[in-house]
């Protein structure tokens, strides 16, 4: 007998259909015991300001392009980039252009 479990999402930025003017917009679309998915889309010019994590947390940029900083480090980034921070970093997100971003967050809750 086959046990096994799977999410398939065929497109995951669809999970946003329309991001408002001057909005951030989150769908969280997945929960493990040690994961969590959400996907966020930015009207361009939005901000998630600086703060920290007490878990650690993966970024995908899926569309448009974004200003991250981690820690003193700036980065502009744009889609196909991925990165990866440590529980208590300091981090910000600038929506240069309407953006589409995944964040995965996992380990301990």
């Amino acid at each position: 007998m086959d046990n096994q479990t799977y999410t398939l999402l065929e497109d995951l930025a669809g999970l946003i259909e329309s991001i408002p003017h001057e909005s951030i917009v989150s769908r969280s679309f997945f929960k493990g015991d040690r994961l969590k998915a959400i996907l966020f889309g930015f009207d361009a010019g939005q901000e998630l300001s600086e703060h920290t994590s007490s878990q650690a947390a993966i970024i995908q940029i899926i569309q448009g392009e974004a200003t991250i900083t981690l820690g003193d480090d700036r980065h502009d980034l744009k889609p196909g980039a991925w990165l990866h921070m440590s529980p208590h970093l300091k981090h910000s997100v600038y929506a240069t252009t309407p953006l589409i971003m995944l964040l995965l967050m996992y380990g301990a809750e």
